[in-house]
């Protein structure tokens, strides 16, 4: 996918103690840093740089705050009511680059790391974090776009991205979901490297979380970049959760 930007925010003092349920251990915050750094680095875009937001641990990871597509912005309302704060903190910098921005109310919640767009479908997770009312939310704003909301249930992981991303001619898909994105051509990824089914194009360049070697095989074709997500992934974090593209 071609991308010209995008808006980062940088992990705060208290990155390590967000949400997680990885149980993969504590997090080392300076390690987790230099990772998220590496990161912004490899996406070669124009990049805004947010500051840290105290208070708000898993607040760098930004693409859960708002849904990008090219006619508009839709700011989101995460399904942990603690990380809310996070959608009022990023609202003037969505607004300075996007004419028309439209916001999801109550009873709606959605996190953006459970929608999927794919050309003029987005796929929407419902998920622990999102539900049926924040997909029709989405809906009515992307419909007079000319958007195709498509609601998937998510069977295991925490967000739909955490089973599933576009790489621009193919899904890499788990096997859980696999059924569902058959109109697709698709790389299933092992079972057990399940996490790498979130990979990240960036205009041609597929960044890939290191230490998955038969994924990385499947993935061959592609220009690759591998990113150590070590740190990320304890914090239920991973590619696409810390950048909103455009």
């Amino acid at each position: 996918m071609n991308f010209t930007r995008a808006i980062v925010r940088v992990p705060g003092p208290d990155a390590t103690q967000g949400l997680t349920s990885a149980g993969l251990g504590a997090a080392d915050l300076e390690k987790l840093k230099v990772q998220h750094a590496a990161y912004v680095d490899a996406l070669g875009l124009e990049v805004t740089r947010l500051e840290a937001l105290p208070g708000c641990p898993d607040a760098y990871f930004v693409e859960d705050a708002a849904v990008l597509v090219a006619e508009l912005a839709v700011l989101t309302r995460p399904g942990v009511p603690s990380r809310r704060p996070e959608v009022d903190a990023i609202e003037t910098t969505v607004r300075s680059f996007f004419p028309v921005v439209q916001r999801l109310t109550e009873p709606a919640t959605l996190d953006g790391g459970d929608v999927l767009q794919i050309d003029r479908r987005v796929y929407v997770g419902l998920s622990a974090r999102t539900n049926k009312e924040g997909a029709e939310q989405l809906r009515a704003a992307l419909a007079p776009w000319g958007y195709a909301v498509v609601p998937v249930s998510v069977p295991e992981g925490l967000h739909l991205k955490s089973n599933v991303t576009w790489v621009g001619d193919a899904v890499v898909v788990t096997r859980a979901l696999a059924a569902e994105f058959k109109d697709f051509d698709q790389i299933v990824v092992p079972d057990e490297e399940s996490y790498a089914s979130n990979v990240l194009m960036v205009n041609g360049k597929l960044l890939v979380p290191t230490g998955f070697p038969r994924t990385l095989e499947l993935l061959s074709r592609y220009r690759v970049v591998e990113l150590d997500q070590s740190e990320v992934r304890k914090l239920d974090g991973a590619l696409t959760c810390m950048s909103l593209r455009f």
